[in-house]
């Protein structure tokens, strides 16, 4: 979870100061608000951590004595971060278009956050390891990388936030 703390303090500085309106401000129409941006962080998050849950569930039903463990190569996570690959978000971290405070925002960020440390400080490693789930870029990846790969992604969306204050910088 090191990355994933590291990630979220540089979230919350990126976003500290900014007003209800700023946060809900956009540069046109098809651009995201910081806020479907923080809102996008906090799905993604939530869904990751929901969809370890569901196959640890499945992992437990489906062990058995004689299986061997089919550990799944990790993947080179660290990439998220660049942003000349465009990727579009899945359906459950799309954000919508409701207004939301800045106090709204961050009670959802450290609610699924912890939710994911949770899970990393309670599931012994060697389960998360043992389990795999899908990413549309990476393919099959260990349930272990999902958590730090949440940490990257939230980086990534922290230069899409610079790139909405500029543009608001710039519109006032």
């Amino acid at each position: 979870m090191k990355v994933n703390v590291e990630a979220r303090t540089k979230l919350m500085d990126t976003v500290s100061g900014l007003s209800d309106e700023e946060l809900n401000w956009k540069a046109s129409e098809d651009k995201w608000s910081i806020r479907q941006v923080l809102e996008h962080l906090y799905l993604m998050e939530g869904g990751v951590a929901k969809t370890i849950q569901s196959q640890l569930k499945m992992q437990d039903t489906h062990e058995t004595a004689d299986k061997p463990i089919e550990r799944t190569v990790d993947k080179p996570i660290e990439r998220t971060v660049d942003r000349s690959t465009k990727v579009e978000a899945p359906d459950f971290a799309r954000p919508g278009d409701d207004f939301a405070t800045g106090a709204q925002l961050k009670d959802k960020l450290n609610a699924s956050h912890h939710l994911l440390q949770q899970l990393e400080v309670t599931v012994p490693a060697d389960q998360l390891k043992a389990g795999s789930y899908p990413h549309p870029i990476f393919g099959d990846m260990s349930l272990d990388q999902w958590i730090p790969f949440v940490g990257y992604h939230e980086l990534r969306h922290i230069e899409q936030i610079q790139e909405v204050k500029e543009a608001m910088d710039a519109a006032k």
